[in-house]
């Protein structure tokens, strides 16, 4: 195997594990904060990534899709957290808050990874193998949360504007859900999504993490 690419693996390993990992562990605790504890019961309500990998989502999809196509394009899932939407207190809230609880994780996480970098600026760590993965951590996490903002069920976004949206509309693309993967995985494979979606709300997350951590980064 090359070592450019082992090098690569280890890099975004840990970035990759924590951003799965804690986007679904979020969606089953906000959803036994707000009444459902199906998540909870089910052992989904934990930080151990073993609960969340999918072997087919997780592992054989990205991995396949990096050699196909020379690392251009990568795209998995994990395993859905289990959410019983009517047993939250308020349904159609809760069901957005417990919908946005995910990507709202990554861009927390994404701040974390930032802090970390500045951390190591401060410090005078210069060992490229972690400034890069703080990189690689601010990235995955924008990249996670963006995409699952898109609004389409299954993905955050669209759990997200079936809440806010009036009955009848929100029962119409609900009807979407079944075929939404396929819709955004066409999306993604002919630039659409990338262009117009994932390209200018990442870039606008760089800059909202720019500018929370200047003040911090003109302390040092």
């Amino acid at each position: 195997m090359d070592s450019s690419l082992i090098q690569t693996i280890a890099v975004y390993a840990l970035p990759v594990v924590f951003a799965i990992t804690l986007h679904e562990a979020a969606h089953g605790y906000v959803a036994r904060w707000l009444g459902d504890n199906t998540a909870y019961v089910l052992g989904r309500v934990s930080i151990n990534p073993m609960r969340h990998i999918d072997p087919l989502g997780t592992i054989a999809i990205p991995l396949l899709l990096y050699f196909a196509t020379s690392g251009a394009f990568v795209f998995g899932y994990a395993k859905p957290v289990p959410v019983a939407f009517g047993n939250l207190r308020n349904p159609r809230w809760g069901s957005l808050w417990v919908a946005a609880a995910g990507p709202g994780s990554n861009f927390i996480q994404a701040v974390i990874w930032g802090l970390f970098g500045v951390a190591l600026a401060v410090f005078n760590v210069d060992e490229p193998f972690f400034t890069r993965m703080a990189g690689a951590g601010v990235g995955v996490n924008l990249v996670l949360g963006v995409l699952n903002l898109f609004p389409l069920p299954p993905l955050d976004g669209g759990r997200v504007l079936m809440a806010l949206l009036p009955p009848r509309q929100s029962i119409a693309l609900s009807r979407l859900e079944p075929y939404g993967f396929f819709i955004v995985m066409a999306l993604v494979m002919t630039g659409t999504l990338t262009r117009y979606w994932l390209n200018p709300l990442v870039t606008f997350g760089y800059s909202a993490i720019t500018a929370i951590l200047t003040p911090l980064v003109s302390l040092f």
